[in-house]
This record gives structure tokens, sequence and C-alpha cells, in this order.
């Protein structure tokens, strides 16, 4: 999730959280696609859910393939990211429940963004959004 902002307001911003008990982690929102959901519309409420905003498509950026253990069971996973920009809403305006996931949410430069994201396959997408923002 992007939006213009900067103190020319010519530059983006990139909405990303610091998950539940992960201080030294940034990441983008993302989570588990619902019985009967799309990729899409699962993106577009993860992000709501995960920092208050609504969101606006622009295009899909990609799917990233990775593994990981979690107790004691070697998962698999595909995460679709989308490129979408901010409609509505405050960031980090989020309900008690909200919380259970999130620490905080906040903007930062999408430029710092390659530098402040902690997965690499995050990183990776939005070397895609600033690929894609550049030509429009």
């Amino acid at each position: 999730m992007i939006r213009r902002g900067g103190a020319d307001g010519a530059s983006f911003e990139l909405a990303v959280i610091t998950p539940r008990g992960r201080a030294s982690v940034t990441a983008l929102p993302k989570g588990h696609i619902d019985g009967g959901e799309t990729a899409l519309a699962a993106a577009a409420r993860e992000v709501q859910e995960e920092t208050g905003l609504s969101t606006e498509l622009i295009e899909k950026l990609g799917d990233v393939k990775y593994v990981y253990r979690f107790r004691g069971k070697t998962i698999f996973k595909v995460v679709s990211f989308f490129l979408f920009k901010h409609a509505s809403g405050e960031i980090d305006q989020l309900t008690p429940e909200m919380r259970v996931e999130v620490d905080r949410a906040h903007w930062i430069p999408l430029s710092d963004a390659g530098r402040k994201l902690s997965y690499p396959g995050e990183r990776e997408m939005v070397g895609k959004a600033l690929e894609i923002l550049s030509r429009a």
C-alpha cells in the first residue's frame, strides 16, 4: 500500500507493520486466504485488518514462494503481493482485535523500503513496485 507523501508530496510512502512481539521486524501486511476468497480480496482485507487502511488496486506485483518450520512441521507457502494505493483510513487506528497480530502500523519512505523491510521476498516486491511507479 502506497500513498503520496514526503515534504514535497511527490515521493511515495509505504504502509508497513511491526508484527506482535517482533519489535525488530518491519514487514508488509499479509495473511491467509479465507474460504471462498480470491488472493486479491484476501490481500485487501489483510491490509485493512493490519493497518486500518482501505485500498485501491494498482496491479499485482507477483508471488513469493518460501518454506519455513512451525511446530516441527515444514510449511510451504506462496504469498501473492499486490500494489495498492491508499483509498481511505488512518494508519494504525486498530481495534484491540486487530492488535492481536500487529503491534504497530506506520508509513516509511518507499525509497527506504529495500533497506528497512526484514524479508528478502518483500524487498523484491518493493523493487517491482518502484519499477512500475517509475513508468507511470
